[in-house]
C-alpha cells in the first residue's frame, strides 16, 4: 500500500542498506534457485534410467512438434518400438542386465534420429519417436539401420543375447489424432495385436 510521504522500495528484495556486492549475492541465490527449479522440471519429464523423455516428457514435446507440423502443413509419422523378447532377459540374466538393454537401445536411438525427432520411452520396453516432418516412411532400412547399431554394440559386449525389437509406424492425421495421446493410444493398439 502506498502511504504518502513513505519512500516506494523496488521490487520485494529491496533494501537501501544493502551494498552492490550483497545486491550481486543475492541475484546468484535467486538465479541458483531459478535453476535448480527448472532442472526438477527437466527431471521430472526424462526417464531417469534411459535418459530419453519419460512419457509425460514426450507427450509434452510431441504435442509441440505436432502443432508446429499442423501449422507449416507438414506431415508427421509415430515409430513405435518394442523389445523383443526383454522378459527372458530380466528372468535369465537379471534386472540389471534387462536394464542395460534399454540403455543400450536409447542409446543406439538417440544416435539414429535426427535432432528435430522427438524420442522417448512410453514405459517398460516400449519405445517411440515424432518424426516431424516425415510422412509415411519405409521403415525397412530404418530397422536394417537401428539392427546394425545394435549388431556392432552386440558384438562389442558378450552377453548371452542379442538385443532385437519390432517396429510400427502410425502417420500422424489432424482428423482422426486429436491430439499426441490418441495418436500414442492408437500406437499402443497396434504394439499389442
Amino acid at each position: 500500500m502506498l502511504i504518502p510521504g513513505k519512500p516506494v522500495k523496488h521490487g520485494p528484495c529491496a533494501d537501501p542498506m544493502r551494498t552492490p556486492l550483497q545486491e550481486r549475492e543475492l541475484l546468484r541465490e535467486l538465479a541458483r534457485k531459478a535453476e535448480q527449479a527448472l532442472m526438477g522440471v527437466q527431471m521430472s519429464n526424462m526417464d531417469e534410467l534411459t535418459l530419453l523423455s519419460n512419457r509425460h516428457g514426450f507427450t509434452a514435446l510431441a504435442q509441440l512438434g505436432l502443432n508446429a507440423c499442423q501449422q507449416m502443413g507438414r506431415p508427421a509419422t509415430l515409430l513405435f518400438f518394442d523389445l523383443d523378447e526383454f522378459k527372458q532377459i530380466n528372468y535369465l540374466y537379471g534386472r540389471a542386465e534387462g536394464d542395460s538393454a534399454l540403455k543400450t537401445f536409447a542409446d543406439v536411438l538417440r544416435i539414429a534420429f535426427r535432432e528435430n525427432d522427438v524420442i522417448g520411452r512410453l514405459g517398460d520396453d516400449e519405445f517411440v519417436a515424432l518424426l516431424t516432418g516425415s510422412g509415411w516412411v519405409d521403415i525397412a532400412p530404418i530397422k536394417a539401420r537401428l539392427e546394425e547399431m545394435l549388431d556392432e554394440r552386440n558384438a562389442m559386449v558378450h552377453r548371452g543375447y542379442d538385443i532385437r525389437f519390432s517396429i510400427g509406424q502410425i502417420e500422424y492425421d489432424a482428423n482422426l489424432h486429436l491430439d499426441v495421446e490418441e495418436l500414442l493410444a492408437e500406437a499402443e493398439r497396434a504394439l499389442h495385436r
